[in-house]
């Protein structure tokens, strides 16, 4: 391995279990499980919800019968978003290359930092884990090796050790791999890896074995990369430029099903504002918006509505979505949920304003926006609320329990 780089992945632990622990740290210690909604399924759960037998993905309504002794919390992304963003710039401010590659997880260049910190690569990760823990109290899980492929295994083979920390160095490549089941690998995942195991293939060493013609005439360029990768060869560097996400969207069941038009803007105006922050974080206007209905029968309505100039602000949003709602809606139908997608996004310094364009409002709107930003940064999710506000409609509670903050 020539110009030798090393690039450690950072896993938070359980995050949105960590999350909920860090609001409330009662809930160290006992088996916790984060559910994505009051009729959701769970999609985060603690060292003690696994032991008791929890699976990923079961239904709530199942969960709660099966292991009543489990704790379950509504997820709360708003916050998890503020912790992950905490956890991010910590990384940002150890090395001057970090790809944010998910909410939790992110890949970190190594390469040059043990003349600087005068560690080596376990104590460097190390150390990264400390201050992790000591200014967020978010625990995370860390792979050190010599690209992205290798780091995340070297991850997954971490969450078995007692420091939650594991180097995989050029000798101890082959015995990783040939304890390495293909699926397991970075890129392959279920569907590939069974087609794999047709030909043969059981482990990530026996594919590293196989010839490169063979590869790529059944897997592309891709294959021969995840190769490359898996052999200590740095195919994918890490970039820290920030990709643009395809959609931000927001949804979420209702406590009773409705077919009350107020209720529905209400709880849309709630999803419109959340989506709309999210677009202001990265410095972006939508050209397209798209509402979801979902019917108590589970039958779904989808409608996209092209916006004449791009927005990032509440009041205009909700102006074209209380109209695809208006059209889309049937006073005779009961609701389960509502949601809004917002796509087709264009960076704010690419924008060119023409200068016939006459709205006064615009710069209002934005400041306005950025001022609802900062309200909800110091005081909390929905400190302040947008849009249909019914006093006779009650507050929805996000969470099953009060250890779930609003």
């Amino acid at each position: 391995m020539t110009n030798q780089k090393y690039i450690a992945l950072v896993d938070c632990d359980s995050f949105f279990v960590s999350c909920e622990r860090k609001l409330n740290p009662e809930l160290n210690g006992l088996p916790v499980s984060v559910v994505s909604g009051e009729r959701g399924c769970v999609v985060s759960r603690s060292k003690e919800a696994k032991l008791l037998g929890v699976p990923m993905g079961i239904p709530l309504f199942q969960a709660v019968e099966k292991y009543p002794e489990c704790i379950y919390i509504s997820s709360n992304h708003n916050s998890y978003g503020k912790i992950s963003r905490m956890v991010m710039n910590i990384l940002k401010n150890f090395s001057p290359n970090v790809q944010i590659y998910s909410i939790d997880e992110a890949f970190v260049d190594f390469t040059g930092l043990t003349k600087l910190h005068k560690k080596n690569y376990f104590r460097l990760a190390e150390e990264l884990q400390n201050r992790i823990f000591e200014e967020v109290g978010i625990p995370v899980t860390i792979g050190v090796s010599a690209t992205k492929t290798l780091a995340k295994l070297a991850s997954d083979k971490a969450k078995n050790t007692n420091s939650r920390i594991a180097l995989v160095g050029k000798a101890s490549i082959i015995p990783l791999l040939k304890n390495t089941e293909i699926q397991e690998v970075w890129g392959v995942g279920r569907k590939i890896g069974v087609k794999l195991r047709g030909y043969g293939i059981k482990t990530a060493f026996d594919y590293i074995n196989r010839d490169d013609n063979w590869i790529q005439k059944r897997f592309g360029k891709n294959g021969l990369s995840i190769k490359s990768e898996l052999l200590g060869n740095m195919i994918s560097p890490i970039s820290n430029e920030i990709e643009l996400p395809k959609s931000i969207s927001d949804t979420k069941s209702f406590l009773e099903f409705s077919s009350d038009m107020t209720f529905l803007k209400n709880e849309l105006s709630i999803h419109i504002h959340t989506t709309c922050a999210r677009l202001r974080r990265i410095n972006c206007k939508c050209s397209t918006i798209g509402l979801l209905l979902r019917t108590k029968d589970f039958k779904t309505y989808y409608e996209k509505l092209q916006l004449k100039t791009p927005l990032d602000f509440e009041f205009d949003i909700s102006k074209a979505a209380f109209s695809l709602l208006e059209k889309m809606y049937s006073r005779d139908i009961l609701y389960r949920s509502i949601g809004i997608v917002l796509e087709d996004f264009k960076p704010n310094s690419e924008e060119q304003l023409s200068i016939f364009e006459i709205n006064p409002r615009r710069e209002q709107n934005e400041r306005l926006g950025k001022s609802l930003d900062k309200l909800e940064e110091k005081f909390g999710k929905n400190i302040v609320r947008t849009g249909f506000v019914n006093k006779n409609i009650p507050d929805k509670i996000n969470s099953f329990n009060n250890t779930s903050p609003s």
